[in-house]
């Protein structure tokens, strides 16, 4: 119930905002708006004040909405309405009024990541736990513990507040195969130093999971401690307890949750020798793992929680830097986004990694479980996401509208109705590839075959 909840406000919410910015500006310069609609086909509530005033209503397909202004091409205007017909209007309203519902979108964006950076979010701090030994992160020298302080991109040092912080400018580096510097302390504070992290190696263009491997960042550090057990599970079976902190596995020292967790899912099947501290007292006990296997690959379990909670921090600014900060993510994030599009394109990035509606929902309900202003940034993630696609100039969208202005305006005269139907016509059939491609892509995920 949670995810389709969210899923229906965040539908809304985007909708209208990007409706309302078409049906504002469009007053302004004074289009008559016959109807306000969230949602396709069949009208399921209405409202209007009078004959002669907008209506507003809801239909019954949430997957859009539209602005229906007054315009004689779609048939006979009275003479007295006649100025107040879109098609009447001087280029630059039109130019205005179309592209005025993804620059609501941006601009929505831009408030719900400021929004998010005044009230705080809860985020892991940037301390690393053990990276994978073959990944780009361990081959740059990083060490458990190690505390990222800043990254330096084209010169420019920028702090890192948190782990997320951390990923999403690696996330920015890697979509472009650049190299990023990583200045970093160890857990004590002490050993300052830069590292390189080699992202030009990176193999494959696409940001998937496959890419993260490379890379090989690790989550946040946390204790080698033991959690939650399972009752009649391996960990149980062997004499492990809540709390008891592992030292060492088969005499090799354990130095986080994560090193023990890997040190697990390698021994499937296979006997250790744990040596572990019990409120002061070292023993040692012997521990099996299961053997499982999942997708062609077999790995260890002893169905026991690893780790303590990682340390969080809350990351909270003040006015005019979260303001500034809002705008800055959603420049970087519509630029990340034109990149892959682009490479998608031109087949440096897998189709893949398009998403529909089925993925946006799943996220809507995993964030809304979280909290406020998780559910808050994923909101401002797909308002930009709208905001971008909606410019593409694809003929059906307001990109192609926008394109269409454009040709108007360098020769002087509009596209012909010949060529808008062919325009429109072959831009639904893109749109509908795209569409398609996603809702596939979705439910490969959803089975687990992504």
């Amino acid at each position: 119930m949670t995810t389709v909840l969210a899923f229906l406000v965040t539908l809304g919410v985007l909708i209208a905002v990007h409706e309302w910015g078409h049906f504002q500006v469009a007053r302004w310069c004074g289009v008559r708006v016959l109807r306000f609609s969230i949602g396709f086909g069949r009208v399921i509530w209405r409202r209007q004040r009078d004959a002669s005033s907008t209506e507003y209503t809801l239909s019954l397909l949430p997957l859009g909405g539209y602005v229906r202004m007054l315009d004689s091409r779609e048939g006979p205007v009275p003479e007295a309405w006649r100025a107040q017909a879109f098609d009447q209007q001087p280029l630059r309203s039109r130019v205005a009024i179309v592209a005025a519902g993804p620059l609501a979108n941006l601009l929505l964006a831009a408030l719900l990541f400021t929004a998010t950076h005044w009230i705080g979010t809860r985020e892991p701090a940037a301390y690393l736990a053990t990276p994978p030994a073959a990944g780009l992160a361990a081959q740059a020298g990083l060490q458990p513990g190690d505390r990222v302080d800043a990254v330096i991109d084209d010169d420019e040092r920028l702090e890192i507040r948190s782990l997320t912080d951390l990923r999403w400018r690696i996330t920015q580096a890697a979509a472009e195969h650049r190299p990023l510097q990583l200045e970093v302390t160890d857990e004590r504070g002490n050993h300052r130093r830069v590292l390189t992290l080699a992202l030009d190696r990176l193999q494959g263009h696409d940001l998937d999971a496959a890419t993260w491997r490379q890379i090989g960042l690790p989550g946040p550090w946390t204790d080698p401690v033991m959690g939650t057990l399972v009752a009649g599970g391996p960990a149980e079976q062997a004499g492990l307890r809540q709390g008891d902190r592992v030292l060492r596995v088969d005499d090799v020292p354990v130095a986080d949750g994560a090193a023990l967790r890997e040190r697990i899912r390698q021994g499937a099947g296979q006997p250790m020798r744990w040596t572990i501290d019990r409120s002061g007292v070292v023993m040692q006990l012997e521990v099996q793992p299961r053997r499982v296997e999942e997708g062609g690959q077999v790995f260890g379990r002893i169905d026991a929680y690893i780790g303590e909670p990682p340390q969080m921090l809350t990351v909270r600014m003040g006015p005019i830097e979260g303001a500034l900060r809002g705008v800055r993510q959603v420049l970087e994030t519509a630029q990340l986004s034109l990149k892959m599009l682009g490479r998608m394109l031109i087949g440096e990035a897998s189709v893949k990694n398009l998403s529909g509606p089925l993925t946006i929902a799943d996220y809507a309900g995993q964030t809304a479980r979280v909290g406020l202003t998780e559910f808050l940034v994923f909101l401002a993630n797909v308002s930009v996401g709208l905001g971008v696609l909606n410019l593409l100039p694809l003929p059906i969208l307001d990109g192609g509208h926008l394109m269409y202005y454009l040709f108007e305006g360098l020769t002087g005269r509009p596209v012909t109705d010949v060529w808008l139907r062919r325009l429109q016509r072959g831009g639904a059939v893109v749109l509908l590839l795209m569409m398609s491609i996603a809702l596939s892509n979705d439910v490969a995920r959803l089975l687990g075959l992504h």
